[in-house]
């Protein structure tokens, strides 16, 4: 089992910057590809990004503007948005998925999620 908590999020303005962050706990970090997803409401969930333990990997809505790392020190997994734009606003999750040949870049491919946070981008 891998438990996600996530933090950060909130209210911006269109133009701003933001941070989200996820922990992992209950099994080793560095086994699991880490992934950031997003829901707006009505809509389905998107891949934003992953990160394996050596390499990044960008949907197109993270590409650009987001960046996506993980410190396996501290079995954290963070996303930093930039030049958030009013469409950016959504829910956004964080999933864990086991290591294997492919990147994971569909919501069906990863075990575990995060709660959730929202982020909402103002004009």
């Amino acid at each position: 089992q891998v438990q996600l908590v996530q933090s950060g999020g909130g209210l911006v303005q269109a133009g701003d910057s933001l941070s989200l962050s996820c922990v992992a706990s209950g099994r080793t970090f560095s086994s699991y590809v880490m992934g950031w997803f997003r829901q707006a409401l009505g809509k389905e969930r998107e891949f934003i990004a992953a990160a394996t333990p050596d390499s990044n990997w960008y949907g197109e809505p993270g590409k650009g503007r987001f960046t996506i790392a993980r410190d396996n020190t501290k079995n954290t997994l963070y996303l930093r948005m930039n030049n958030l734009k009013p469409e950016d606003t959504a829910l956004y999750y964080c999933a864990a998925a086991l290591l294997s040949d492919t990147v994971p870049t569909t919501r069906n491919r990863y075990n575990y999620w995060g709660q959730g946070t929202q982020v909402t981008v103002s004009t």
